[in-house]
């Protein structure tokens, strides 16, 4: 079978490439609107891409009626977000703070989420998230740039909080520990226990 992506849209593009670019990693980003309330939700279109300075990117899609989602209006207007990496106690959780709210509700209350104060940016952190990063907007970039169909957020990431549970020594995190959760197709979802090593070539 060929696809020919010239010559589908954008759902059936999407239906196609969600299934087989897996597992994707989960970003559960929390941002706080300009009147202070306190935004959740999951993107899984989503990676890093540079170490220095350490930077994601993010591609938020707008809503089902064409608007902007709450991550990106808050990202846009604050210049802040909070990236945490979902664990596999937290999947449903995650999964909750999917669901469609309006502007004026936080997921965090509207799911009972506990949070927790971040130390260098506004918005809150997920509390007992394996790994959440603060982190600073440094670019916002609609794409395509002709008739753009989503907007990439490119976070710098300022500061790191680990679990200690997560960790296997002062400088590494331990895999198996960490046990976090990625995206499949439709409704399917992957962990990371399923380890295994190669060595590269010299």
């Amino acid at each position: 079978m060929k696809i020919d992506f010239r010559n589908i849209h954008g759902p059936e593009a999407y239906r196609w490439l969600a299934a087989t670019v897996t597992p994707r990693p989960i970003a559960w980003i929390s941002t706080r609107s300009p009147d202070g309330i306190d935004n959740l939700a999951p993107i899984s279109f989503f990676n890093v891409i540079c170490d220095a300075p350490p930077t994601f990117v993010i591609a938020v899609t707008p809503r089902a009626d064409g608007t902007a989602k709450d991550t990106l209006r808050n990202a846009q207007q604050t210049g802040e977000l909070v990236l945490h990496l979902v664990s596999h106690a937290q999947a449903e959780m995650m999964n909750q703070s999917s669901a469609p709210l309006p502007p004026e509700t936080s997921e965090f209350e509207a799911f009972g989420i506990a949070s927790e104060a971040s130390e260098l940016v506004a918005p809150q952190r997920v509390q007992g998230a394996a790994v959440a990063f603060e982190c600073k907007v440094a670019q916002i970039m609609p794409y395509p740039p002709q008739n753009p169909t989503r907007h990439l957020i490119f976070a710098e990431a300022l500061l790191a909080h680990y679990d200690d549970a997560v960790l296997a020594d002062a400088r590494h995190v331990d895999p198996h520990k960490l046990d976090l959760v990625g995206r499949l197709g439709g409704n399917n979802y992957v962990t990371t226990r399923e380890i295994f090593s190669l060595q590269r070539p010299a």
